[in-house]
């Protein structure tokens, strides 16, 4: 592959610290009920948090599926959904609920510790095998010594270290634990949430669910779209294991990658094809992250 802008951002990203100006919702929960309100709401265990600290979370349907993962800022276009949710049960709390017209600024790369982040609230967002911080306010500042990142960049970032993203990988149908999300999301020691049930019983049955969220790596001169599906062989001909939910393409590794939901049989390393209408290509199920 040829040098390009968005390659160098890819690898300031890796290798020092990039930024790049992400689509968020911030949610502010505000009044004397508050923290014992989302205590009840949310699988983290909010009370144990001190002031300035984070710590990621679901927002679970009564049914235990997931409405959104958030810390107190959610995907781009979740605001209001996470605000509905909260007032459905809110009652008679006092507690008052709404979307901040704030930005996000997010910093990813193994420099970060290097960095004067400024003042601001300033959100722990480590990802697998990368520090990471989000910068949410009215107007975050760059902090010197970050390089502003291409969004394509970014997501090859995202996609290869395996991080779900609500709209893709994380909808009003997925549990939890498909999406690898629950030893960072859930505690296990806090008093009853909202989706507790479904949660808990997963787990203890060994978190034995129908799909697990896996990488693929393509061979392909081009990126195949969301929604390839992957095919591989079974006892009565070809099957289908999963769809591509997110396609991002590698510098790292000089081919596209994705993510996928893949059937639990499915032991990876595994050989399959990616076929989207008239393309196929050969492809390769892996455990996460792609790139350490």
């Amino acid at each position: 592959m040829g040098s390009s802008s968005w390659e160098s951002d890819y690898w300031a990203l890796r290798q020092e610290v990039g930024a790049a100006w992400v689509p968020r919702d911030v949610v502010r929960v505000v009044g004397p009920e508050a923290v014992s309100y989302l205590q009840g709401q949310l699988s983290q265990d909010v009370e144990a948090l001190t002031a300035g600290r984070s710590a990621e979370s679901l927002l679970l349907s009564p049914q235990g599926k997931i409405d959104a993962e958030l810390l107190v800022d959610v995907d781009g276009g979740y605001g209001e959904v996470v605000v509905s949710r909260l007032r459905r049960f809110k009652l008679r709390t006092k507690v008052e609920i709404g979307v901040l017209a704030w930005r996000c600024l997010s910093l990813r790369g193994p420099r970060l510790a290097d960095l004067a982040l400024g003042a601001g609230l300033a959100l722990s967002a480590d990802w697998p095998g990368l520090p990471g911080a989000d910068l949410v306010g009215e107007e975050p500042t760059l902090p010197d010594g970050a390089r502003l990142c291409d969004t394509a960049a970014w997501d090859a970032v995202r996609v290869e270290a395996g991080v779900p993203r609500m709209g893709a990988e994380l909808t009003e149908r997925t549990i939890p634990a498909e999406a690898g999300v629950v030893d960072r999301t859930v505690s296990f020691t806090k008093g009853c949430y909202t989706g507790q049930e479904l949660v808990a019983r997963i787990d203890s049955r060994g978190s034995r669910v129908p799909r697990h969220l896996r990488g693929v790596v393509i061979e392909a001169e081009g990126a195949p779209p969301p929604g390839a599906a992957l095919v591989g062989d079974g006892d009565r001909g070809e099957r289908e294991l999963g769809q591509l939910t997110s396609v991002a393409v590698s510098p790292a590794l000089g081919a596209p990658v994705a993510l996928a939901y893949v059937r639990r049989e499915i032991d990876p390393p595994a050989n399959v094809v990616v076929r989207w209408g008239e393309g196929e290509a050969s492809g390769r199920v892996s455990t996460l992250p792609l790139v350490a």
